[in-house]
């Protein structure tokens, strides 16, 4: 059985107590680091040989939410790094052994987005340019980067078969320093990364859309790996996101607990703030529920050994989008009566509005582009390239 759980359990309080730490120094602290790696949740999703868990997707992102409710950078960064694992598990056996085979810890970092470009090398490619929103990156010594491969004169013959991911050490790549400068999830450490000329062999190469394949060429039978890229790098974003809805709404009851009017009227009392906090809080479970319940369709569908189809993975992506988007507006309504205590900074309530309010900006969380994905396939029209499922 998993310790993972009752270590997050443990830490509840320690996380909470270090998320004005982690906001005011701009990424994780050390210490909130070292904590995530103690509790296991980065390796739930590592293959066994390398001290992972191998465990169930749904698993994983209950514990990421778990996390994030306490302290919404550690959540935001246990969704985005421990979701890399489950990639490099289906990638060259040579290159795990590379990142885990001294230490099953080795953090991974990304961005996905296809900002690079990668020229023929010889066997392999010569990767350059600059990536925004690389979360947790200064605890990483591993880089996930999108790009696209180009000819020799560094043209992109066709967008849509171009894109890879690459696969480089802490040595290759420029962390810049003082590229997080935001409103939102601050303590996240979403820094900018750059390379240029840097010599990726082809074993560091990786075609997300054959991820399923080659986790069949490792000889990967557990069905979370045959999760599709979106659902789970998708769904670390919208299980960050959720959590910090979940850490809103805590912040509200603990603070309505204490909170009287100007005439000394108890606010927990009040009629217009119950209602508001009884239906933000359904709303607030039913997108956990909505959000969990795809994850075990799918995760069933694939250990059934039964096809994961276009309009099921697009339904998934729709209800993401979806569950985080009224998770969103609930906690709004918590936070326009929650009155202008709220707005102080050593308030958490304002801390996980700001951070929910900054998820939304995630390419991930943007619901109309999924809705069009979804009402064009249910109409029997291309999907166009771009949209994520």
């Amino acid at each position: 059985m998993s310790e993972v759980p009752e270590r997050i359990r443990e830490s509840r309080e320690f996380l909470a107590d270090s998320a004005p730490d982690c906001e005011r120094l701009g990424r994780l602290t050390d210490e909130v680091a070292d904590r995530l790696r103690w509790t296991g949740v980065t390796r739930m999703l590592q293959p066994r040989e390398y001290g992972g868990e191998e465990a169930h997707p749904a698993e994983w992102f209950e514990a990421v939410m778990e996390i994030g409710a306490r302290n919404g950078a550690a959540g935001w960064v246990s969704g985005v790094v421990g979701v890399h694992p489950w990639e490099m598990a289906q990638c060259d056996p040579s290159v795990q052994r590379q990142v885990w085979g001294q230490d099953p810890d080795t953090w991974i970092a990304s961005p996905y987005a296809p900002m690079g470009r990668a020229k023929p090398e010889g066997e392999g490619r010569l990767l350059s340019g600059r990536w925004s929103f690389s979360s947790g990156t200064d605890h990483c010594k591993w880089i996930f980067l999108g790009g696209m491969v180009t000819d020799a004169d560094g043209r992109v013959a066709d967008p849509s078969t171009a894109v890879r991911h690459f696969i480089l050490p802490r040595s290759d790549y420029e962390i810049v320093a003082d590229s997080w400068d935001v409103i939102g999830l601050e303590g996240t450490g979403s820094k900018d990364v750059v390379v240029k000329d840097a010599y990726i062999p082809p074993e560091r190469i990786v075609a997300p859309d054959r991820l399923p394949e080659f986790a069949v060429e490792r000889g990967r039978t557990n069905p979370l790996y045959r999760m599709p890229f979106a659902t789970m790098f998708s769904g670390a974003i919208a299980a960050g996101s959720l959590a910090l809805a979940q850490g809103a709404l805590d912040a509200f009851v603990e603070y309505t607990r204490q909170r009287v009017d100007a005439r000394g009227a108890a606010a927990a009392r009040s009629p217009h703030q119950l209602a508001v906090l009884g239906s933000a809080s359904s709303d607030i479970a039913a997108s956990r529920l909505q959000f969990l319940t795809d994850i075990n369709r799918m995760y069933d569908t694939a250990a059934a050994g039964k096809e994961l189809t276009t309009s099921m993975r697009l339904e998934v992506r729709r209800n993401q989008v979806r569950s985080v988007r009224r998770a969103v507006d609930a906690v709004d309504s918590l936070f326009l009566h929650a009155g202008g205590g709220a707005l102080r900074r050593d308030m958490r309530f304002q801390r996980f509005w700001r951070d929910l309010h900054a998820a939304m900006n995630h390419v991930n969380n943007a619901a109309e582009i999924t809705y069009e994905g979804y009402g064009l396939n249910l109409f029997g029209l291309p999907v166009p390239a771009g949209i994520r499922y």
